[in-house]
């Protein structure tokens, strides 16, 4: 039986690292850094820095998690969130209610 998780190599800060993620979740990060015009590895570099604790994977996860949470809830209002936003540095709007 084939393994839902995907490992690929990516670079980070100027260091290769394996990341293993759910294709749903590698698909999601392509959408996100093609709506924001940055690379992929960018992207993973901003949550990589951002990220307070967990491994990279996890940190992940909770980033696209968070982007598309913030989007279904309709707040968006023109601002995007922040690598920060999955790691809970800022006070989400769902935090607030």
């Amino acid at each position: 039986m084939k393994s839902p998780v995907v490992k690929r190599s990516i670079v980070v800060g100027g260091h290769k690292t394996s990341v293993s993620l759910e294709e749903a979740f590698w698909n999601s990060m392509k959408e996100i850094s093609h709506e924001r015009s940055v690379a992929l590895s960018e992207l993973v570099g901003e949550i990589d820095t951002n990220r307070n604790q967990g491994n990279l994977s996890s940190a992940i996860r909770l980033f696209v998690l968070d982007h598309f949470r913030t989007l279904a809830v309709g707040q968006t209002g023109g601002t995007r969130p922040r690598a920060s936003h999955a790691q809970g540095q800022e006070e989400s709007s769902l935090e607030r209610r």
